[in-house]
């Protein structure tokens, strides 16, 4: 029988294993130069902003939220179509979160749908707009800059991108073409390197910013919120012998977090990033053979629908299938998928129908992502994988959705 095919999987090869071989055979396994040469090499590959390196994507996104200053009373914009943590790092800083709607065929939030999720605030403060750039497809990015511009200055929420499946992903704007991660149309950008992503550390996470305080504030926090600038030392008879800053001093100043990632994580991240290119481009290669494969399938299976003005890296491959009209749950199909050796993953279920927030805000009906999530069914696609593999996919589905060849 053939090699089980799972959704997503980690390419890593022996340059990868050297990477993190000379790590262990160094002096720094955490804190190390290592860490410092992964944000460099982050920041080059967005095009020049700050990095700032954490141990997850969760991690990024939730010291976004405490860069921010964001509490109890504040408001954030979060697309229903998302993993948890989009929507969860809202909570952990005691801000409430505001469901919007998303397109009923890509997932990904419109500017409609922001427009219509701010209209929902009542008055109370929006601190920040989370959109998702789902499965590497890009969010409107210049429409929601141009959203939050209307705003008075003092009152305009942050643009703060989860961009977790996104490193690669590109877009085009009436200025031209950006990288995600450039923060040329947000306040910060967050990144997870989890093994079914795009590059990874095995578990890692950034965050990019242009706003140098943004990023100072984000390194404090991500290490226990240790201070060790001396001059902004507040205890200057603990801190000073005489005009001189004594060497070992550090003072916490606001409480911080442990979110550091450690160098191991980091060499890899540093080897797995020069293979973007590559990765990317055989993700692009595969999805295209999917499109071609799946054109004759309609109206039971449709294909990975792509964003507006989006270049997406492609982290997800998410086929749209007509269950109903099949006459097959997705269950069945996915069952029927998996005796077949093809593992299927369903990206995701609406955050707003799970019970924490059902309970805290209200059941609510948002249409579009509700429609997205009751068609779509994530395909294998990593790197790794061969045209014939595809075929091989398409073939298997074909016959658990009941499409006739």
């Amino acid at each position: 029988m053939a090699d089980f095919l799972p959704y997503g999987r980690q390419t890593i090869d022996e340059n990868d294993i050297a990477a993190v071989c000379d790590v262990l055979r160094g002096d720094f396994l955490t804190s190390g130069p290592a860490v410092a040469g992964f944000e460099a090499a982050l920041s080059d590959a967005f095009g020049d902003p700050q990095v700032v390196a954490s141990a997850n994507g969760t991690t990024a996104l939730h010291l976004s939220m405490l860069a921010l200053g964001i509490g109890p009373g504040d408001v954030c914009i979060v697309p229903s179509v998302t993993f948890l943590a989009t929507a969860n790092v809202v909570r952990y800083v005691g801000a409430d979160v505001i469901f919007s709607d998303v397109c009923p065929d890509t997932g990904v939030m419109r500017a409609q749908d922001v427009e219509a999720a701010l209209a929902k605030a009542g008055g109370r403060p929006v601190r920040a707009v989370l959109p998702v750039h789902l499965g590497g497809h890009v969010a409107p990015m210049e429409q929601l800059a141009g959203i939050v511009a209307a705003w008075p200055q003092d009152k305009a929420p942050a643009i703060v991108e989860d961009a977790c499946h996104a490193i690669g992903s590109r877009y085009t704007t009436s200025e031209g073409t950006f990288t995600v991660g450039d923060c040329r149309h947000s306040t910060m950008a967050n990144f997870s390197f989890h093994p079914v992503k795009t590059i990874a550390c095995g578990e890692g996470g950034a965050t990019s910013t242009r706003d140098p305080e943004l990023a100072k504030s984000l390194a404090e926090l991500r290490s226990h919120g240790m201070v060790r600038d001396a001059e902004r030392f507040q205890n200057r008879d603990l801190a000073f012998d005489g005009e001189t800053a004594n060497p070992w001093f550090y003072e916490m100043q606001a409480i911080g977090y442990n979110f550091r990632i450690t160098d191991m994580q980091a060499a890899l991240g540093i080897s797995q990033l020069k293979k973007l290119p590559d990765f990317v481009a055989r993700r692009q290669a595969l999805v295209a053979r999917y499109n071609e494969r799946l054109q004759d399938c309609g109206p039971l299976i449709r294909t990975n629908a792509g964003a507006p003005d989006s270049l997406p890296a492609q982290h997800l491959y998410a086929a749209r299938i007509d269950f109903d009209a099949a006459g097959r749950s997705r269950r069945e199909v996915m069952e029927t998928m998996r005796e077949a050796g093809i593992g299927t993953q369903v990206h995701y279920i609406p955050v707003h129908t799970q019970p924490y927030y059902s309970a805290l805000y209200g059941k609510q009906a948002l249409k579009g992502a509700e429609a997205f999530y009751a068609r779509t069914l994530s395909l294998p696609l990593f790197p790794a994988m061969e045209p014939d593999d595809v075929d091989r996919v398409v073939g298997a589905l074909k016959k658990a959705v009941g499409v006739n060849s």
